[in-house]
């Protein structure tokens, strides 16, 4: 007779990592959370806090921690993916102008490390808290057969609101608005496949190895934080009208930054206005990666994109540099089509 724990799936673990993990998440709960201990899985929230909108829109979102997980196995470093999962999430329905409301995770391995699932769960309940998001929980999954030995899946789900009059949906910009660049602090979470075959394919660094280059271990420059953008775009958004945001993640600003545009516009990007990181840097030397591969795989230093009118673009500088924000004029959109470099 063979049993579930045989076969690879241990429940009582699973149970035991559950009871622990549950006060992170009820960290995060307040007022608007019927906390009872017999709902299945499941959380009611009382969205009673979208009677302040006149119309309400509701945004989702769903997006991963990716293989940047891989190098947080390198470095047994696993809170910060928590971090990244949630601050991705809020960035992408913070692009349609939403307040992110609940967010709810899943992480998936092929074995459970109970002391990697939590450390993931606290950084996932630790920014949730940051910024006021209801942690509803997920769902912890042991897939033997589906994942590789070691490796450790880390995905979320976010609902998001949004004045209906306030809503961003792009339709508006027009040729001659203004690309304003906000800085990101590294790669975020998106081109760890090329970067990690870039720096680690020969063999010749490991994730530990101090990089004067980078004035730190290299794996701890490559799991910089995912950053988010919630109170700057906030108060940006008091005070000037953003026709677009781009989440410069998977596929840089190639991928990106058309997907805010309307048809028969184009953007041309200036890639001398900014310095892109140390980090970029030494991918692109050690990998011998060509500069447009570069520019249309990571972000290269601009984390996020806002598409403003000429007019609005100086006084959201000035607003920009008061809140201490790196930020820079990076290029204009054009009539044509796609992504045009410039240097």
């Amino acid at each position: 007779m063979t049993t579930y724990k045989e076969a690879g799936v241990d429940v009582e673990k699973k149970n035991a990592l559950l009871r622990k993990i549950k006060e992170h998440v009820k960290g995060t709960f307040d007022s608007r959370v019927l906390s009872s201990e017999t709902l299945f899985k499941s959380l009611l929230i009382n969205a009673s806090e979208l009677k302040k909108y006149k119309e309400p829109m509701l945004a989702f979102n769903s997006d991963g921690a990716g293989t940047k997980t891989t190098v947080a196995a390198m470095m047994n470093s696993w809170r910060g993916i928590g971090h990244d999962v949630v601050n991705h999430c809020i960035n992408d329905v913070l692009t349609m102008g939403a307040h992110p409301l609940f967010f709810s995770d899943y992480v998936a391995s092929d074995r459970l490390k109970p002391e990697v699932i939590e450390e993931i769960v606290k950084g996932v309940a630790e920014c949730c808290r940051k910024n006021r998001i209801i942690f509803a929980g997920g769902e912890t999954a042991e897939m033997p057969g589906t994942y590789t030995s070691g490796s450790v899946d880390v995905a979320g789900f976010i609902v998001g609101a949004v004045e209906k009059e306030k809503a961003i949906d792009g339709k508006n910009i027009a040729a001659g608005d203004v690309l304003i660049g906000l800085a990101s602090t590294g790669l975020h979470t998106n081109g760890f496949s090329l970067a990690r075959k870039a720096l680690f394919g020969d063999g010749s660094y490991s994730a530990n190895d101090y990089v004067p280059q980078l004035k730190m271990r290299l794996g701890d420059a490559l799991l910089a934080p995912h950053r988010n953008y919630l109170k700057t775009t906030a108060a940006v958004m008091e005070k000037y009208r953003i026709k677009g945001i781009a989440h410069i993640t998977g596929g840089s600003f190639r991928k990106n930054l058309p997907r805010i545009l309307p048809k028969g516009l184009g953007a041309k990007v200036n890639r001398a206005s900014w310095k892109p990181l140390p980090i970029f840097e030494l991918i692109m030397e050690r990998g011998n990666i060509p500069l447009d591969e570069m520019y249309n795989t990571f972000n290269m230093g601009i984390g996020y994109v806002y598409a403003v009118d000429a007019k609005d673009s100086d006084g959201v500088m000035q607003l920009l540099q008061r809140m201490k924000e790196k930020a820079c004029v990076i290029g204009t959109v054009v009539k044509g089509e796609g992504v045009m470099y410039v240097d």
